[in-house]
């Protein structure tokens, strides 16, 4: 009746082991029966399940030809468009391919998930297309989206729009990449520890996080439920108030959501004047050990810009920002291993939208593919399993239990200032490195600028990178961030900002967008 065959004794055998059950073989064949009479309920819900299962529809697509994909920024490439009305009716979209369109391949940018074609489309997807977009195609990101640069990702790295040696940031990296060059109006990104941002600020364009739990994450590939996002990635913050409206709202599918969010009119926003609103220069974000001191001048300079602009401008010390890292990489990491890696990216235990078919797919490309794997996501199980182990779960434990103070620390200055910013990365793209690159190199250009981006995703503030002026040719990014749900304000901060420098730099040759 069922597609799960009976464990045999000695499958039997390793799965007591695991649990340090000290069951004899006797006991383990007493046992046996019982266990594969309870199989019976595992055959009853998947033929259950196949009868209301969704069937994926009949949707065109073709993977783009070297020289269609100069940046290595698309993984493929549709043309979906299902409402002739809306408020983005027109605008071309880029979905970052952690993120289901049903009936278009996924690969996430990892041979362990190659081949899977999703059933459903994710929830974001879905209103997109209700408001009139066009799905353009599928963006390429990081490995299983755990790299801040943009070459760990398969079938190839991701090149930056201002210069091709070096790498577009990630994981949202070919989002940030087709925004950048015009050749999509919109992308969508993800963004767990800066992933959204990072891009952003490494290719020049805005990048909003929303507030966690703002945007349904439904249909995208997670990594960890309390730090998963999902938001825009656009040319003008116009377009991201644009994009966030049509984005935010429960969809009562997404664990991470609350049961109400009041719904705001983003776009209506951005007219209301700033001038007056605090701004809180947070003094940990800079000159950091792996600062350049011309971003941190660039980003003090786009500072000065908003006290021309009538914003009132103060500096503030948040001590715990520099200790938010490890609270975050915890959760992340140990966090990641446990539900990304060994809970093939749902886990279990939470009124989810599960994917079956996904993770029965990526379950079985991690015992086929893994040796792919890239070195970050090895680390990732290397670590967070270690200290899963050695800890029984209580390191992720502590970090959640600090949690709370971190966030009261932030939450406390914005009590005294509407927002707050800092440079989103602390340098501007680095190169792509070599295949031969040693480890600690390769870690340290996949990594090491998700020190100002990274608390964020664990606090769940809504936090917006935008462009300052370049930093010898290359982009570096502004990073505002505000009260929790209160994305407008944060917008429209970034929204005065760039009406007073008049506009954002484009690569050269960019198309003109919007």
């Amino acid at each position: 009746m069922s597609s799960l065959p009976a464990p045999d004794a000695a499958r039997l055998a390793a799965i007591g082991k695991h649990f340090h059950f000290g069951l004899s073989a006797e006991e383990l064949e007493e046992f046996a029966p019982a266990v594969a009479g309870s199989l019976a309920s595992s055959a009853a819900v998947e033929q259950l399940y196949e009868r209301t299962a969704p069937t994926a529809p009949d949707r065109s697509w073709t993977s783009p030809a070297p020289d269609e994909n100069p940046l290595g920024a698309w993984y493929v490439k549709t043309s979906v468009t299902e409402s002739a009305e809306g408020r983005l009716t027109g605008r071309t979209v880029a979905v970052k391919d952690n993120i289901a369109v049903a009936g278009v391949p996924m690969m996430n940018g990892s041979r362990t998930v190659e081949g899977f074609v999703p059933r459903q489309d994710a929830t974001v997807v879905r209103r997109l297309l209700d408001a009139g977009a066009t799905i353009a195609g599928k963006s390429v990101c990081e490995d299983l989206c755990f790299s801040g640069a943009s070459f760990t990702s398969q079938p190839g790295p991701v090149r930056n729009p201002w210069d091709e040696t070096r790498n577009a940031g990630g994981s949202s990296s070919g989002s940030g990449a087709l925004v950048a060059t015009g050749e999509v109006d919109l992308a969508l990104g993800g963004d767990q520890g800066g992933s959204i941002r990072m891009p952003a600020a490494f290719c020049g364009i805005v990048g909003h996080k929303p507030t966690h739990g703002l945007v349904p994450y439904t249909g995208a590939f997670p990594i960890e439920r309390t730090i998963d996002h999902v938001g825009p990635m656009t040319r003008t913050v116009t377009d991201a108030a644009a994009m966030l409206g049509v984005l935010a709202g429960v969809d009562g599918f997404d664990p991470r959501q609350p049961d109400v969010i009041e719904p705001v009119d983003y776009l209506t926003a951005l007219a209301r004047p700033a001038s007056g609103l605090r701004v809180g220069v947070v003094t940990e974000g800079f000159g950091t050990p792996v600062s350049d001191p011309g971003v941190d001048d660039a980003v003090h300079a786009a500072i000065d810009v908003m006290a021309s602009a009538g914003l009132t401008v103060e500096k503030v010390s948040i001590p715990w920002h520099l200790d938010a890292l490890h609270v975050w990489n915890v959760i992340a990491t140990e966090g990641a291993a446990y539900q990304m890696l060994d809970g093939n990216a749902y886990g279990m235990n939470a009124e989810d939208f599960y994917d079956p078919e996904l993770i029965a797919h990526y379950a079985q490309g991690r015992l086929d593919r893994g040796a792919t794997l890239s070195k970050t996501v090895k680390l990732v199980g290397l670590s967070g399993r270690y200290t899963f182990e050695a800890g029984g779960g209580k390191y992720y434990g502590m970090a959640r239990r600090l949690l709370p103070q971190v966030r009261a620390a932030y939450d406390a200055a914005l009590t005294q200032y509407d927002v707050l910013v800092m440079p989103t990365v602390p340098y501007t793209a680095k190169a792509i490195p070599p295949a031969d690159v040693s480890l600690a190199d390769y870690l340290h250009t996949a990594l090491s600028m998700v020190g100002n981006t990274a608390p964020f995703d664990v606090t769940g503030h809504p936090s917006c990178s935008v462009p300052t002026s370049l930093v010898d040719g290359l982009p570096a990014g502004l990073m505002i961030t505000g009260r929790r749900f209160d994305d407008a304000t944060v917008l429209r901060v970034a929204h005065t900002f760039e009406q007073a420098v008049g506009g954002f730099p484009k690569p050269s040759g960019a198309g003109s967008g919007s």
